[in-house]
């Protein structure tokens, strides 16, 4: 394998947009010209074939979580043998960066480029890499098109992702300012009469986990990820491992569950009091697997996945992949 890197940007990322007009240039002379901006999910799936003939040591991702996620998926999809895949690099510029938070780059721009050259040129151990499982969508009706991504759910997650797309949030509003809004107006909504019903209810939803059914028939929330950490402290698990390789967090809160705002506020500060763990309404743990029969689309990094013609989707832990820190 070369030691060298290439860079897949995404010009339409937030900061993009009005990224310097110079750093594509410089890009290109730091990469020896392996400086990408696939304008389709076909040109990209063909652009990863190419390079699996002719590999990189390091593969620069210049986007947000929607970005991550489609190139992975390519990756995924493609015949590049998986033992040989590169090691990935995060440069956070989207709408949407949490994949970034946990296993970003840390720098943007040439300057992170030039770390990078460095790095690679230095040689890549395994002792400097950081490794996660992302999350696999397979769903009947899209086969060979698996979905990978890092952090999903249905319920209150996805009324609040539909919150989130609010052009007036996603255009005007910083990516952690929109955040704080989008929780700020989900839970707004039980505070409402006329709305608070229809979210504490739930959605209908059966769940298989690692091949045992849960017996909740209504969903408040269903959250799960291959991160190990978010942004501003919050981690609304509890497990006894925080290593990659077991599989996937997850987080399944019955309808209408008791103590909810409590909840949340504890949850959002990365904590788990007791008297949650011992209630039969909050559920967290490791999973291989999740499989889910409903009508209602998943949510992943932002994506909105139908069920399969079957009505289903199943999530699993994917395979590892190596991420360059700073």
């Amino acid at each position: 394998m070369q030691n060298c890197f290439a860079l897949i940007y995404n010009p339409q990322s937030r900061r993009n947009i009005e990224a310097d007009p110079q750093y594509l240039e410089q890009a290109r002379a730091l990469t020896h010209g392996r400086v990408y901006a696939p304008q389709s999910l076909d040109e990209l799936r063909l652009l990863i074939e190419r390079m699996a003939a002719n590999p990189v040591t390091c593969l620069v991702i210049d986007g947000g979580d929607g970005t991550v996620g489609t190139v992975l998926s390519a990756l995924y999809a493609s015949s590049w043998p998986r033992a040989s895949w590169p090691v990935i690099a995060v440069l956070a510029s989207g709408n949407t960066n949490l994949i970034a938070a946990d296993v970003g780059f840390g720098q943007r721009g040439v300057e992170a480029l030039h770390a990078l050259r460095d790095r690679v040129q230095a040689g890549l151990t395994s002792t400097a890499l950081t490794w996660r499982r992302p999350l696999v969508v397979t769903r009947a009706g899209h086969e060979g098109r698996d979905v990978l991504g890092f952090f999903g759910g249905i319920g209150a997650f996805a009324r609040g992702v539909d919150i989130a797309h609010h052009p007036g949030i996603l255009r005007n509003i910083a990516h952690d300012m929109a955040v704080v809004l989008t929780l700020m107006l989900s839970l707004s909504k039980l505070f409402s009469p006329r709305q608070r019903k229809r979210w504490l209810d739930g959605v209908p939803c059966g769940l298989v986990r690692d091949g045992t059914p849960d017996s909740f028939e209504r969903h408040f929330v269903l959250l799960c990820t291959g991160l190990q950490r978010l942004p501003h402290g919050a981690w609304p698990f509890w497990t006894e491992s925080s290593t990659s390789d077991e599989g996937m967090a997850y987080l399944d809160v019955a309808a209408r569950p008791r103590r909810l705002l409590m909840a949340i506020w504890h949850l959002l500060r990365g904590r788990a009091p007791s008297w949650m763990r011992r209630s039969p309404q909050y559920r967290s743990g490791m999973a291989e697997s999740l499989h889910l029969k409903m009508k209602h689309a998943f949510v992943l990094d932002g994506e909105i996945l139908e069920p399969g013609t079957d009505g289903c989707l199943t999530i699993t832990a994917g395979p590892q992949i190596s991420f360059l820190c700073q």
